[in-house]
């Protein structure tokens, strides 16, 4: 059995708790949260719940270390110091600091021995593969990604950040015209603002100063500097009523051409269609977590992305099996 352990436990924590269950190689070995343990009432039966202070005692009795973490302050810190103790998994999504965060993670692992994957999950994650195979079958042409109409965790979590705000939710919204065009293809060149457009409702503290918080919002940048962002300030009760579920999908679109002058066009599509944003990542990351265990077990240490990893790795059947049934 692969033994797992999740830090930190919000809806992707919880996630991950219901995707083991579906692995029947895998069994939770505990969870780690900055609350009081006491506090915190998990699904599963037996387990421990344990202060993040305490994780440190427990290396031999984790095999790879889930972290449920935030990308705007959490994972930067937690991911390759935890490298140093643990294999361990993370679903950062900043997207334009993935290089550097493979960076400081890679040295932790290399340094103590250990294999870390950042930014597993469906973008950066399935979306990254479906951008590769795409643009590796047909060279000559263009990748085109876009997300929603859903809900954005790490985007509502940087919300959530800034001072003043009580709680968030941050709906990315694909512009129709874009997609359209795309879709044809006819291989438009599109600006990051052209493609989507960013809708947020906030709720905010008594007395907060809300211009500050949208130009906050609007100005943050890997966030919302570069979109046309629209800001609701709400109450908790409406955020309940309306805004309780996250959902969340997405398309990646590779348009191309081949023949001797290029005159075949392909367009390759790639989407999904998600109930619950956090089970769904939590699905995938699981599904790595088994990958990061066989490597660890053939020592092939250091920081990987989902780009790093064979496909058979992710399964637990055996790749006679794979071969049999997939191939």
């Amino acid at each position: 059995m692969i033994r797992i352990g999740i830090y930190g436990y919000g809806n992707l924590g919880k996630g991950v708790e219901y995707a083991i269950r579906q692995n029947p190689d895998m069994e939770l070995a505990a969870v780690f949260t900055r609350r009081s343990p006491e506090t915190v009432k998990i699904d599963t039966e037996g387990v421990c719940v344990c202060h993040i202070d305490e994780a440190k005692n427990m290396t031999d009795k984790i095999d790879v270390m889930i972290l449920c973490g935030g990308s705007a302050t959490d994972l930067p810190v937690q991911t390759p110091e935890l490298a140093k103790l643990f294999n361990v998994i993370d679903s950062f999504d900043t997207h334009a600091n993935i290089p550097q965060h493979f960076e400081n993670v890679d040295k932790s692992a290399k340094e103590f021995q250990k294999v870390a994957l950042i930014s597993a999950g469906w973008d950066p994650g399935m979306f990254s593969l479906n951008r590769l195979y795409a643009s590796a079958v047909l060279p000559e042409g263009k990748t085109y990604t876009f997300w929603g109409k859903g809900v954005s965790q790490g985007h509502s979590d940087a919300i959530r950040r800034i001072e003043g705000v009580k709680d968030a939710r941050q709906y990315t919204i694909p512009i129709d015209a874009a997609l359209d065009a795309v879709r044809s293809g006819a291989a438009p060149d599109l600006s990051t603002r052209e493609k989507h457009l960013r809708e947020c409702f906030v709720v905010a503290e008594d007395g907060a100063d809300l211009k500050k918080i949208e130009n906050e919002i609007k100005t943050m940048p890997n966030y919302f500097a570069d979109y046309d962002t629209i800001v609701h300030f709400i109450s908790a009760d409406e955020l309940a009523r309306d805004h309780s579920g996250i959902p969340h999908g997405g398309f990646v679109i590779h348009s191309g051409k081949t023949g001797k002058n290029k005159e075949n066009n392909h367009v390759i599509e790639y989407s999904l269609k998600l109930d619950s944003n956090p089970e769904f990542t939590s699905s995938v990351i699981v599904a790595y977590a088994r990958a990061v265990y066989r490597m660890a077990e053939k020592k092939d240490f250091g920081c990987k992305t989902v780009l790093d990893v064979a496909p058979g790795l992710l399964s637990i059947k055996s790749p006679e099996e794979l071969r049999k049934e997939l191939v």
